[in-house]
């Protein structure tokens, strides 16, 4: 049965929507300067071997790209180094510029450097103007609407970049939706893996799922509200129905709900209408149960039929069933003298 869970909360929360505010781009002027990766390549001006962070000192560059993670939800979960961050920082990336000021104004503190929207639409084309930034000596800090810079989040392009520019980067850690859920789901977290969001086009999303269906860690995606149902159907139709799964809604918020069941039953509720931000958490697929040898070994006299030799069969039919090589061998063996 699926059983929802309501966590009282402060009624505090960041609700401005994502209607991204434009920014003017500046000419950065990158062409001055070249990228320089890690096995120390040359391309200097005069051709000699130059490393990034060499160069990037040489330019008079001393900026740090700092990636800061921000409440999911409750204004007050953010930390004082952010708060001093927001504050202090001489550019401010913002994936909504809207929502960062709404942001620093619950917090009380005021923007005092330039903000730039840096957004999906937007990222590869305003990296190289913010590494130019960076290059000149001034300190840039990376926001999302919620959550940790580049986690189904505009972040990656900017640091890649600046890594092999050979800048500084540092990160300012908080709050994620995806460890929160995965805490709060009651599933096992020794080993899991996040998939982001799901694809939007039925067949692609089915296909994605088929493709995970044997995955035995704990899953967690991110989900439109708008397509949970569907999302959910298909995870029951790819995993199956009974596979242990729990919905995270609105975390951290006044509306935070913790609903757990199967997927069918998520399926079912979900169908319903739900509204909110979503993170699902979906238990990983059970360890199939080991081959049996003889079978095992079988394979192996069918491939040596093939042309295969009998040490490669044995070695790629214990890695693809999961079966010891020397028992699989004794196998062979006894299956060899019992066919004479």
């Amino acid at each position: 049965m699926v059983g929802p869970a309501h966590l009282p909360y402060p009624r505090h929360s960041v609700t401005v929507g994502r209607e991204m505010e434009r920014a003017s781009e500046r000419d950065s002027g990158i062409g001055a300067y070249r990228h320089v990766t890690a096995d120390n390549e040359p391309g200097g001006p005069d051709g000699a071997p130059e490393r990034g962070a060499e160069r990037a000192q040489g330019r008079g560059a001393g900026g740090t790209l700092t990636l800061a993670a921000v409440p999911i939800g409750t204004p007050q979960d953010a930390s004082p180094r952010l708060i001093a961050a927001l504050g202090e920082a001489a550019v401010v990336a913002a994936e909504d510029t809207r929502r960062v000021r709404r942001l620093a104004g619950a917090l009380g503190v005021r923007l005092a450097g330039r903000v730039i929207s840096y957004y999906d639409d937007v990222e590869a084309a305003r990296t190289p103007g913010l590494l130019a930034e960076l290059l000149a000596g001034r300190d840039v800090l990376l926001v999302t609407d919620a959550g940790m810079p580049g986690i189904s989040d505009p972040g990656y392009r900017l640091v890649a970049a600046a890594a092999q520019a050979g800048i500084r980067v540092s990160v300012l850690p908080g709050p994620s939706a995806v460890t929160a859920a995965l805490a709060v789901s009651g599933l096992p977290s020794d080993r899991f893996c996040f998939e982001g969001f799901p694809p939007r086009r039925a067949g692609e999303r089915a296909r994605r799922f088929a493709d995970l269906a044997g995955e035995q860690r704990t899953l967690i995606f991110f989900e439109s509200p708008r397509r949970l149902a569907p999302t959910l159907a298909d995870l029951g139709d790819a995993f199956g129905r009974d596979r242990a799964a729990v919905v995270c809604r609105e975390l951290t918020k006044t509306h935070e709900e913790v609903v757990r069941g199967t997927v069918g039953d998520l399926a079912e509720w979900a169908a319903e209408g739900v509204l909110g931000e979503v993170t699902i958490v979906v238990a990983g697929a059970a360890p199939a149960p080991p081959a049996d040898p003889a079978d095992a070994a079988a394979e192996v006299a069918a491939r040596e039929r093939a042309g295969t030799p009998r040490k490669t069969a044995i070695a790629e039919v214990a890695r693809e069933l999961g079966v010891r090589k020397r028992e699989l061998y004794d196998a062979v063996v006894r299956r060899a003298r019992d066919a004479r």
